[in-house]
């Protein structure tokens, strides 16, 4: 049987709006979450349509937080599975935009490329942009190298480097909500040669392309996708903020800018959400 300890116990007195926790690694947040769902399931006033949103980062918490939510169920004489979701951020912005796919302008069969999919999209993108500018590790670092580094940096290194800077630009212009014709625009507007920012458009463009013919979207554009279906469309935004009535946020630490923007706009007036995470 679960014994909260002091600090647990205060979590646990949650009745409704936005609360923040703070806890360190090991001191039980999983289980004090699972617990709160529990309560609020028994306690929280939910009616037959509505249900607990739990959502988590990576999907082995997913099951974990299934199972221990399972468990504290069962010992109470309910059916486990009802009235909660568990999900990852990720598998949330997918339940959002499958829902209603041409509120953001896709087929209903639309594809989801995972993360080694994504990456060898990403790295072809990256190899083609090395071979068509065959002199660009002059340009861009050439002169601070020694000899023996510029021939390693020649090599494979190179394509390395441009992968890894082209995929951080792409992630940080997605949780920008930055298309590739939109960050066209803002290097533009800015005026003055970026050669690294124009480097990582044209493999954005190019990486966006092949996501295209595959007519598939990534991880970083379901998010980008969620929060555009929510703003589409007031009515189902409103379904959704009365069908998920409280929000309990684990590893609230890891949640990106656009990603907190969905959990708000679900959260809405109410504001019923718990935010867990690391200090």
């Amino acid at each position: 049987m679960f014994k909260p300890r002091p600090k647990q116990a205060e979590v646990l007195k949650y009745t409704g709006g936005k609360m923040g926790v703070s806890a360190v690694p090991g001191s039980g947040k999983t289980r004090t979450l699972s617990a709160l769902a529990v309560k609020l399931l028994t306690d929280g006033g939910l009616k037959d349509d509505q249900e607990i949103l739990i959502v988590t980062v990576v999907n082995s918490a997913v099951d974990n937080f299934a199972r221990q939510i399972g468990d504290f169920i069962k010992t109470q004489g309910m059916l486990p599975g009802f009235g909660y979701r568990v999900r990852t951020l990720h598998g949330l912005a997918n339940d959002i935009v499958r829902e209603r796919p041409a509120l953001v302008g896709l087929d209903e069969n639309f594809q989801i490329v995972d993360e080694r999919e994504a990456d060898e999209l990403l790295q072809d993108a990256a190899l083609a942009w090395v071979k068509n500018n065959p002199n660009s590790v002059d340009y861009y670092i050439g002169k601070h190298l020694t000899e023996s580094e510029y021939m390693r940096v020649r090599g494979r290194d190179w394509q390395n480097e441009v992968t890894a800077i082209c995929g951080a630009l792409i992630k940080m212009a997605k949780d920008l909500q930055l298309l590739p014709e939109d960050l066209r625009k803002a290097l533009d507007r800015f005026g003055l040669p970026l050669p690294l920012a124009e480097m990582g458009w044209q493999v954005y463009v190019a990486y966006q392309r092949g996501l295209a013919y595959r007519g598939a979207v990534d991880f970083q554009d379901l998010i980008r996708l969620a929060v555009k279906a929510l703003e589409q469309d007031d009515r189902y935004l409103s379904r959704l903020q009365y069908r998920w009535k409280y929000i309990l946020e684990d590893e609230a630490q890891d949640s990106s800018q656009l990603q907190e923007t969905i959990l708000r706009k679900l959260a809405g007036s109410a504001q019923n959400w718990v935010r867990m995470g690391d200090p």
